[in-house]
């Protein structure tokens, strides 16, 4: 209590004196060695990666005004959204990974599982079981058929899990790095896992998959 009282006070005092009501700013980052080794780092606004790192267009203006060649976009938040590619070769820079067209394809949960259907690989029972589909002249999966794969609202959530069972999993099919997932375990908690995920992931696609238990993760 003591110290909270304390953090109060100062924070009371840092903002009738300063202006300001920061009473701790934590810089350990700075120090992170692939910073040091960085000739250039820019700051980027914080919160939910689409203010940050899952923002295409915030990422091509820092490329645009760092007069870059290329972008290497790393792992995970916009890394696998096909935006990117597209927009930096609109531009004139480099993207140093796949091709829109493969991204949209392998980059994107559902049709990354619609893929594998058309090849015949075993899938376990999710919300677009039995879609194949032939690429297009884009090289991706016809909106027709991935859209077939998606659950819109909780009532088609809920048909699904009736038909493929619990436990299961809402994902967001642009969801990564633990966002925009969630396990249900049963009917009750459907409808609050649904709303997490949309809110999690704003505008993503979201489909569901029977939970594979006994799995492990391994990258």
């Amino acid at each position: 209590m003591a110290a909270t009282k304390a953090i109060l006070s100062m924070r009371q005092w840092a903002y009738l004196e300063l202006g300001l009501d920061n009473v701790f700013e934590f810089v350990a980052m700075v120090r992170a060695l692939f910073i040091r080794l960085a000739d250039t780092f820019i700051e980027v606004p914080a919160g939910k990666n689409v203010n940050n790192y899952a923002n295409v267009d915030l990422i091509c203006e820092i490329a645009k005004s760092q007069g870059v060649d290329a972008v290497w976009p790393g792992w995970g938040h916009a890394s696998e959204n096909p935006k990117l590619p597209t927009k930096l070769k609109s531009m004139g820079i480099t993207f140093i990974g796949p091709t829109a067209p493969v991204m949209s394809v392998l980059g994107d949960k559902v049709a990354a599982n619609i893929l594998a259907q058309t090849a015949g690989v075993p899938s376990i029972p999710w919300s677009g079981d039995g879609l194949v589909a032939e690429l297009n002249e884009e090289g991706t999966i016809p909106m027709d058929v991935f859209n077939k794969g998606l659950i819109t609202n909780v009532a088609e959530a809920s048909q699904c899990a009736d038909r493929i069972g619990f436990p299961i999993m809402i994902k967001a099919s642009e969801g990564g790095g633990g966002k925009g997932i969630r396990m249900v375990r049963e009917e009750k908690e459907l409808q609050n896992s649904f709303i997490q995920v949309q809110n999690e992931v704003p505008g993503s696609p979201i489909f569901m998959m029977q939970l594979c238990q006994g799995a492990r993760h391994i990258e």
